[in-house]
């Protein structure tokens, strides 16, 4: 659940190794540190377990490799908007935005707030409600550091990302070379091999490989990218899904699935088992400075969201303003810091907060995820001239296979996550008066 690294103008011309160090920068996140134990709930054996974490990094590829197209035909900052607007039209579009704005975004934002909340609650006990009040704090920092108009510089970005690795890379080797099962543990009750749980558990996995959709990026910048995405594409599919295999490897061997299931802060129990409290400190430290880069990335990314509502809907116009001083849309920035804490606060009243806000933000997201895989091929259809410097091998099959696959996990997320996802359906649903505020604009029929 990394934030995507900017790319700037001055990367033109990107080897092949420079996009496999975005890509694994991009992926590799603070995900690997909050979802695996909820993987774990999912899954009734070892083997099941780690079956779902070499799926997810076959869905990565695929899903790569369709954003790989879209991304090298249709080049826009816009993303998913963009793709959605050209292939559906102007209403799918603005309820895109809608969705980004008050459930994908916002969500994903609490999301890494209650993991880093985690963490920081081992450093520094708030009490009862400490992981929540964590997460609320920080989405509150980090939004007013916005609002002041300071972003965090690409350098500042890239050690934060090498401080990831580091972490990943620690656990890895603590786990497999250090540690052994310090304390046996209980053999994990059978949960089931029902689709749906499967389905949730994928949902999990996938979350933690998020980030790889920013691969459609990468193909616009790469040398000679008709032949070098699919190299970028599989050998940084290789590198992450390898990483995560070790890492869950190296969980297993020292909780086993039941004793996984049962940690609240996986990396730093892993570490303190292994090594001691003192270890386990410095990981959490490493951990919260990670999801702290994650999370500022995130508030600076999403509210532009609702700066474009602001600018394309005229009823809210409020939300367009921009601060020139500070070079940011402070309004924008205030909404998603109140969507957000609401969100905080319902997390905070849930079992878990982490598995609460995927269930409000994962049916929406993956039901967008699915219409932008079908996009491919309705582009295909509409702008058949197009120039794509890179398409999807095995056309149509992969982008059928990623759009089924999408939804499937809207289907399992829908209905075995309970509260959370009618909740994030609904708010989705809130937004289909907006669609009667905007006379449509057609779209052209070439590219723009």
């Amino acid at each position: 659940m990394n934030a995507s690294a900017s790319l700037g103008r001055h990367s033109a011309g990107l080897s092949v190794l420079d996009g496999v160090a975005v890509l694994v920068g991009v992926v590799v996140g603070v995900g690997i540190f909050g979802f695996p134990p909820l993987v774990a709930m999912h899954a009734d054996s070892g083997l099941v377990y780690i079956g779902l974490w070499l799926a997810g990094g076959l869905v990565m590829l695929v899903g790569a490799l369709c954003y790989a197209e879209l991304g090298s035909a249709f080049p826009d900052h816009g993303g998913e908007y963009h793709y959605l607007r050209h292939a559906w039209g102007e209403r799918v579009a603005l309820l895109f935005a809608w969705a980004r704005g008050s459930v994908i975004q916002t969500g994903a934002i609490a999301t890494v707030a209650f993991i880093f909340g985690e963490y920081a609650q081992r450093l520094l006990p708030l009490g009862t409600h400490g992981v929540a009040l964590w997460a609320g704090l920080s989405v509150l920092a980090l939004t007013a550091l916005n609002m002041l108009g300071t972003h965090e510089s690409k350098r500042a970005q890239l050690v934060l990302s090498a401080l990831t690795l580091l972490a990943v890379l620690s656990m890895v080797v603590a786990g497999l070379f250090i540690g052994g099962n310090a304390e046996p543990v209980a053999a994990a009750e059978p949960v089931g091999l029902a689709p749906g749980l499967l389905g949730m558990g994928m949902v999990f996995v996938l979350l933690t490989y998020g980030g790889w959709n920013e691969a459609a990026y990468l193909s616009g910048e790469l040398r000679d990218p008709g032949r070098n995405m699919v190299r970028v594409l599989l050998i940084g599919t290789l590198v992450v899904t390898l990483l995560y295999l070790l890492a869950n490897l190296a969980f297993l061997q020292i909780f086993g699935l039941a004793g996984l299931r049962a940690s609240g802060a996986v990396g730093a129990d892993l570490m303190e088992i292994v090594a001691g409290p003192w270890a386990a400190a410095l990981l959490s430290l490493l951990i919260c400075f990670a999801a702290l880069s994650t999370l500022n990335a995130t508030v600076l990314t999403g509210a532009r969201v609702y700066y474009a509502l602001g600018r394309d809907v005229p009823q809210l116009s409020l939300l367009g303003a921009w601060n020139e001083r500070g070079a940011t849309p402070v309004r924008a920035l205030l909404v998603q810091g109140g969507i957000t804490l609401l969100l905080v606060l319902f997390g905070a009243f849930s079992a878990s907060g982490v598995e609460a806000m995927v269930a409000y933000t994962a049916p929406v997201f993956w039901l967008f995820m699915g219409l932008t895989a079908l996009s491919l091929m309705r582009l295909r259809k509409r702008h058949p001239h197009q120039p794509r410097p890179f398409r999807v091998p095995l056309y149509p099959l992969l982008p059928l296979l990623f759009a089924l696959s999408c939804l499937g996990l809207f289907w399992s997320s829908a209905v075995y996550a309970g509260l959370g996802a009618l909740l994030g359906l609904v708010v989705l649903a809130a937004g289909l008066p907006l669609l009667l505020l905007r006379r449509p604009v057609p779209v052209a029929e070439s590219a723009d």
